[in-house]
């Protein structure tokens, strides 16, 4: 495969271990995605910045000026292997060991607050995202209703969730609601529970009223019969 025995594989080897509860599979696509995708990158919820960190890696190496902003609520989570007591404190931490903190504009709130919404807005514009990664809440579709107008159309899509934890049977049924709506068109699901797709624009005057109130490939080549497995 061709990211299988990729430097860049090492090298995401790394950032997984210390900054990451993802697969490396969906890493490696990330990576992949800000890397050859047209557009600027849209996170919410990084916690201690793996993901963000595989989105930098490739969007450096696109060879082309992409934006990464990363909106992370911050806190505190206990976990077996990644746990934090002040998540900004060491996703900065990781951003910086990893080279990549002037490369990313992190905002520190929550994504459905009218100040990181503004903030969030203040750098990117609207159609400007090509990659959308969601691992934050149960909540993707207010997110998308938030920043909908910002994503291009066929902006690839990275949920995480979408099977496994409790949460992850809200951010089931309203990801299905979205693909039923022809909102998002599903390609599959990566690693443990990873959903991954596209999104399809709706003509401006359609964007949902909470998002316009304030403000008016080629594929990674993985096995592609594992990734649609659960």
């Amino acid at each position: 495969m061709e990211y299988r025995s990729h430097e860049v594989r090492h090298r995401l080897e790394k950032v997984g271990r210390a900054a990451s509860m993802l697969h490396m599979d969906v890493l490696l696509l990330i990576y992949h995605f800000a890397k050859f995708s047209t557009g600027n990158v849209l996170e919410i919820g990084p916690y201690l910045g793996g993901s963000t960190i595989a989105a930098a890696f490739g969007a450096r190496e696109s060879g082309l000026q992409k934006k990464i902003v990363s909106v992370e609520a911050g806190g505190r989570l206990k976990h077996f292997r990644l746990s934090s007591k002040n998540i900004i404190k060491d996703l900065k931490k990781n951003l910086t060991g990893f080279g990549v903190a002037d490369d990313v504009t992190l905002i520190n709130g929550r994504s459905f607050e009218e100040a990181t919404m503004l903030a969030v807005r203040h750098a990117l514009g609207t159609g400007e995202v090509g990659l959308f990664i969601f691992d934050a809440d149960n909540n993707v579709r207010r997110d998308l209703d938030c920043y909908g107008d910002l994503l291009a159309d066929s902006c690839w899509l990275v949920i995480d969730d979408y099977f496994g934890p409790a949460k992850a049977v809200s951010i089931q049924t309203q990801v299905n609601e979205l693909v039923s709506q022809r909102r998002l068109v599903p390609f599959g699901y990566y690693g443990w529970g990873t959903w991954v797709g596209q999104w399809q624009r709706l003509p401006k005057a359609m964007f949902p009223i909470q998002a316009t109130a304030l403000y008016q490939g080629f594929l990674l080549s993985i096995d592609t019969k594992r990734s649609s497995t659960t």
